[in-house]
């Protein structure tokens, strides 16, 4: 006999990661990993501190010059990390 309500096993997962909203985490999670893939590794090791709170990225740079060069990109970076991910996970960044 067949099951008509079967799921995969993913399906299940994706589905707890929504309800529970581990979803975001995650993909929050995998911006902070990109920063450096989408900044390079050298202009990312100015980084000393990145997190995101309230769909906006914080990030902490060593350097001003560089930090003043990151402000003139924002919108260009918040994009590109977006387009990354696949969706929205954050509406801006903030550079200290």
């Amino acid at each position: 006999m067949q099951r008509k309500n079967s799921q995969t096993v993913g399906e299940v997962i994706r589905e707890y990661l929504k309800v529970s909203n581990l979803e975001n985490k995650i993909f929050e999670q995998k911006i902070i990993r990109l920063w450096g893939e989408v900044l390079g590794e050298e202009m990312a090791s100015y980084t000393s501190q990145l997190y995101v709170r309230n769909k906006i990225l914080y990030v902490h740079m060593t350097s001003s010059i560089l930090r003043n060069e990151l402000m003139m990109c924002r919108e260009r970076l918040v994009k590109k990390l977006n387009e990354s991910v696949g969706t929205e996970v954050i509406s801006d960044i903030v550079i200290r």
